[in-house]
Formats: structure tokens, sequence, C-alpha cells
């Protein structure tokens, strides 16, 4: 059996890492960034099937028939490893970091690259980045290390500046589209690219997880605010519940519904609108809002996404942000 392929728009960067193999130049570390749900870890996985296969194809690709490339399908692989947090959301612990040091202490098992995949990076705390400094300091016989973050930023200078650097670009929307048709996914695909920001493999996801009718009730919620039908406290309540939408997520749509309100003000074409299906109720919405009251709320609702990492009341959020959309929309 053949191993997974990397994605159709992928090509240019993976013969980019396949030249890596070819000129026999393995980097030490690599830092593979962009944004979630276009194939990083597919990417990552098929690179270090490649690097770690004993009989690769003549174009360095896995075989899928050796006895590492077997291991590999069978998880139990000795020199792969994966370093990522215990739960989605948490962080990478010191004590991860430390047991990978001990694991990279010893010789790789077989003659080989031994590689090891850190995901997402950026989940990496103060105390584990620092202790992380050493594999890339001190850095083991035949090791490659793979980051993946779609936020770059977050990673201290000290660790991006000993990686070297990769960008896996979403694709262009007519190739995201066709390849949502082929996964029978490709109904609505426009509303689901510009939801997921061009990302496929979120957009699939978005597609099963019926993403489009869940935006809608919440966006039929927040007109409702808007129209001063709706108990805020409640519907922060009912918006905070684990059960619920997950906040980076509503917060993002709630971006682009006002970000298009703003797009309507100015009469920018629909085409260029987030939300293109909504079009008629954000335009009624732009014609009534005074626009310079509209811009500090949009600053608001980045402010409140960048915080939900951070320990806060995520009830009094949501009702400090639903009060001052319901305020806007006060004639």
């Amino acid at each position: 059996m053949m191993p997974p392929a990397v994605y159709p728009w992928q090509q240019a960067v993976w013969r980019h890492l396949l030249g890596y193999i070819e000129s026999q130049r393995i980097p030490q570390a690599l830092l593979v960034t962009g944004l979630s749900g276009v194939g990083k870890r597919r990417l990552a996985e098929v690179y270090a099937r490649a690097l770690m296969c004993h009989a690769p194809l003549s174009d360095y690709a896995a075989c899928g028939q050796c006895q590492s490339c077997k291991l590999f399908e069978a998880k139990t692989h000795p020199d792969f490893l994966l370093v990522e947090p215990d739960e989605p959301g948490k962080a990478i612990g010191i004590d991860k970091i430390r047991q990978l040091i001990v694991k990279l202490a010893l010789k790789p098992q077989f003659d080989t690259q031994r590689v090891v995949i850190i995901s997402p990076a950026d989940s990496l705390n103060n105390a584990s980045a620092n202790a992380f400094l050493k594999c890339l300091e001190e850095p083991s016989a035949r090791t490659c290390l793979i980051l993946l973050t779609e936020k770059p930023s977050r990673l201290p200078a000290t660790i991006r500046s000993r990686c070297q650097m990769l960008t896996c670009e979403a694709p262009d929307r007519n190739v995201a589209a066709e390849w949502l048709k082929q996964q029978g996914t490709g109904e609505n695909s426009d509303v689901l690219l510009s939801l997921s920001q061009g990302a496929p493999l979120l957009a699939r996801e978005y597609a099963r997880q019926n993403f489009i009718a869940v935006r809608q009730d919440y966006f039929n919620a927040w007109l409702q605010v808007a129209e001063g039908k709706n108990n805020l406290v409640a519907l922060a309540e009912q918006w905070q519940k684990p059960s619920a939408l997950d906040l980076h997520v509503l917060l993002t749509w709630m971006l682009g519904w006002v970000a298009d309100l703003i797009k309507c003000a100015w009469q920018i074409e629909p085409g260029q609108l987030c939300n293109p299906d909504m079009k008629k109720p954000l335009q009624a919405l732009a014609k009534r809002l005074e626009l310079k009251r509209v811009y500090p709320f949009y600053d608001s609702l980045l402010i409140a996404r960048s915080q939900l990492s951070t320990p806060i009341n995520k009830q009094l959020l949501l009702e400090q942000l639903l009060i001052s959309w319901s305020q806007l929309n006060i004639r």
C-alpha cells in the first residue's frame, strides 16, 4: 500500500522538501507555518516517512513497503516522535520536553533520519520553550525537528532564528473548490472557503459539521440583539457553555459580519464580502448604523478574541460585547 501523498496545492513546497533529501542537506530544524486547515501536519508526516524510508523511490518519496514505512503506518516507529499537548488548547509542558531531550540523547535506532514533530509549536510555554532550545543548540545526530504552527510570532525569536522557515500557503480558490467537490462537499464551497479563510481541510470539516446552518442561527440571534429582541445575559450564558460553538470561531464570525457592515457602508462589491450569502441583512444594517461608531466595536472584538487564551471571564466578555453591539444599534 502506498503511503499518503501531500495535497494537490502542496506540490511546490513538497518539491522544495524533496530537494533537501536529494542534496543530502537535511535541515536540523524546520518551522512550517500556515493557516489551520491547509495540511501542515500531512505535509510534515509525508516528509517524515520519506526521511525514514529504507528504500525510497526514484523521486525520494517513501516506498510504503519497507520495515520503516510499515512501522510508521502502525504508529510504532521508534525514530518518529510526536510532541503535542495532552488536550487541544493546552500548553506543551516542560516535562514533555525533558522526556524528549532524554530520548534525543540516544542514537536513532535505524540508519536513516529520526524525526520529531512538535504540533502546535506555539503551545510551548516559557519553560518548555527555553528547555527546547537545548535541542536546537545541541543537535542530535541524524535528527530532524519539525515545528508546526499557524502563529509563528508566538514562538521566541531564539527558536525561530534557529529554524529553516517553510510556509504552506492556502491554495487558489478554484483549486480549493475543485478539491472540495472531489471530497463530496462542493456545495456552498464559496461560503465554506470564506469561513475557513481559504483553508480546504477546514472548509471540509465545516461542511461535515453543517457550519453554514449553525452560523445562520448565531447570526439570527445577533440580529435580534440589534433589534432589542434578545436577553443579552441569557444569550451570553448560552454562547459560552462548553457545548456551544468555540468562542474563537464565534468572534471570528462576528468580526467578519462587522467587516462586511463597513464594506456595505462603503458600497463595496458583494463579491468582496466575507459573508456574501448574508448580503441583504448586512446592507440593511449598514444603512442605519453610524460608521464611526462601528470601527471601535470592531477593535473591541479583536481585543476580545486575543483575550480568549487568558483566564478571562468569558460570560462577562460576551455580555460586554453584546451590550456594545446593542447600544450601537440604538437609533
